[in-house]
């Protein structure tokens, strides 16, 4: 019979170290507790650590009186093991479909772009209550469809002022309800619109709250969203489809996303009700290593007294070190950052040997971590959204931030030379680094998340500084 989840949490040694074990929150083991049921992807590890069998551990076995339905159950009609229905036949008004890799498809209404061939991406969430179009154009969502869990999509338009690349990044969307008609007066154009303008899908009517659970519990998989303008769905070719493609590890997408050549950025922060906030007289020439980098970042260094010169992600050591910068910024991106480091890791070095102040952001922090000689490991589900708590442990202060990324820095690979400086209160794993030996740092979580919160803009500050420090001391 199957053993109690508050038995085997204490033969883990209790909550605090079963969270550690399994890598999640003390709030995900409080879930398990509640529904007496732990998701099947721990079963393996825990029963290493405890000695227990797999029976021992499936609440759904048949001497259990009582399934959990966050536990593996059986097959439903179509061949889901998740418990999201997934009927084969197309429900009337159904005009687009979701097929996921392990069997799932979900039906529903298709907007924005018909697609030619199906979107095929890796399916992620993002808990953002607001700036969808600041999301779907941040190029670290390139290789994704995204499910959004807040359920009102549309009701702000787009507008070009909030465009974080010049083109949407992620390969289509999910939403609950239908769009919202635009009810904003800075918009120029409704979602649908812009969607279609840009040949990018999306589908409606998806239970995401399901959705979301199947993504947090199970990790995230393959999907692919097909909306058909013929109405002709081959459901058969969309799941071999999934099941081929080979997934974001080992995936170099900066080099989709990254600029063609080096330009300039003058443009500041936008505050209400003044627009854009003048640039400090005093500028520190910043060159902006560009792995997929939104603007609002480019607008935050500026507004932090930088100038900027953005580069792209191939750039060498020699051609930055040639432009004479006073600190180099590795900005955000897409994709696997072990392969992304097969040419962006020398270059980093080069910079880090000449002495420059160097600043890393999500993707940047990745790289920077490899140049110092770290690891990354790909995150079960990644992190997606702006109310992701992250402590400073120099400070003690808990910084909300805004997040958006599906590999992490192992802290434990770190070199003895570098430090932890954030850690993220959902999961522990690892959310800024710091260079005893170079003037280096950098942070896995976006400060300059705009719309977003606002209390980690001081690391543009911290990153000024620092390049002043440096320039006093030569």
């Amino acid at each position: 019979m199957p053993i109690s989840i508050d038995t085997i949490i204490a033969r883990l040694g209790g909550p605090d170290a079963t969270a550690r074990l399994t890598g999640v929150g003390t709030e995900a083991i409080r879930k398990w507790r509640q529904a007496q049921a732990i998701p099947s992807r721990h079963w393996p590890v825990i029963a290493r650590a405890t000695g227990l069998s797999l029976t021992d551990l499936d609440p759904a076995s048949p001497t259990s009186p009582d399934p959990s339905p966050l536990a593996p159950s059986s097959p439903v009609p179509g061949g889901s093991t998740t418990g999201i229905p997934m009927p084969d036949a197309r429900p009337d008004g159904a005009t687009a479909a979701l097929v996921l890799a392990d069997g799932t498809i979900l039906w529903g209404k298709g907007f924005g772009a018909f697609t030619q061939k199906p979107a095929l991406g890796e399916i992620c969430f993002s808990t953002g209550m607001s700036g969808y179009q600041e999301t779907l154009t941040d190029p670290s969502f390139a290789g994704q469809i995204i499910t959004f869990t807040f359920p009102h999509i549309g009701n702000v338009g787009t507008t070009p002022e909030d465009d974080e690349a010049t083109r949407i990044a992620a390969l289509g969307l999910v939403t609950k309800e239908d769009l919202t008609e635009p009810a904003n007066w800075r918009a120029t154009e409704s979602l649908d619109a812009w969607l279609k303008a840009q040949d990018v899908p999306g589908i409606a009517g998806i239970d995401t709250r399901s959705l979301t659970l199947k993504i947090r519990d199970h990790g995230a998989q393959t999907a692919a969203l097909y909306f058909p303008e013929n109405g002709q769905f081959d459901l058969a070719a969309l799941q071999e489809a999934t099941r081929a493609w080979p997934g974001l590890e080992g995936m170099d997408l900066a080099k989709t996303v990254t600029c063609k050549a080096p330009y300039t950025w003058s443009e500041s922060v936008w505050e209400w009700p003044k627009g854009t906030r003048p640039a400090p007289e005093n500028r520190r020439k910043v060159v902006a290593v560009d792995y997929g980098a939104k603007r609002n970042i480019l607008r935050c260094l500026v507004a932090a007294g930088c100038d900027v010169t953005v580069v792209p992600a191939t750039t060498t050591a020699e051609e930055i070190l040639a432009l004479k910068p006073a600190g180099v910024f590795l900005s955000n991106g897409p994709g696997d950052p072990a392969a992304t480091a097969e040419y962006a890791v020398p270059a980093i070095q080069g910079v880090l040997n000449a002495g420059l102040p160097l600043f890393g952001i999500c993707l940047g922090h990745q790289l920077l971590a490899r140049a110092l000689g770290g690891k990354t490991y790909k995150l079960a589900r990644g992190h997606r959204g702006a109310n992701q708590p992250v402590k400073d442990l120099e400070t003690g202060r808990v910084e909300i931030t805004s997040q958006n990324h599906g590999f992490a820095v192992d802290a434990d690979s770190l070199p003895a030379d570098a430090h932890v400086t954030h850690v993220s209160l959902f999961d522990g794993s690892n959310e800024g680094l710091a260079s005893d030996r170079f003037p280096a740092f950098s942070v896995q979580y976006h400060p300059e998340a705009s719309p977003g919160p606002s209390d980690s803009f001081y690391l543009f500050e911290r990153f000024v500084a620092l390049i002043d420090a440096h320039g006093s001391k030569d």
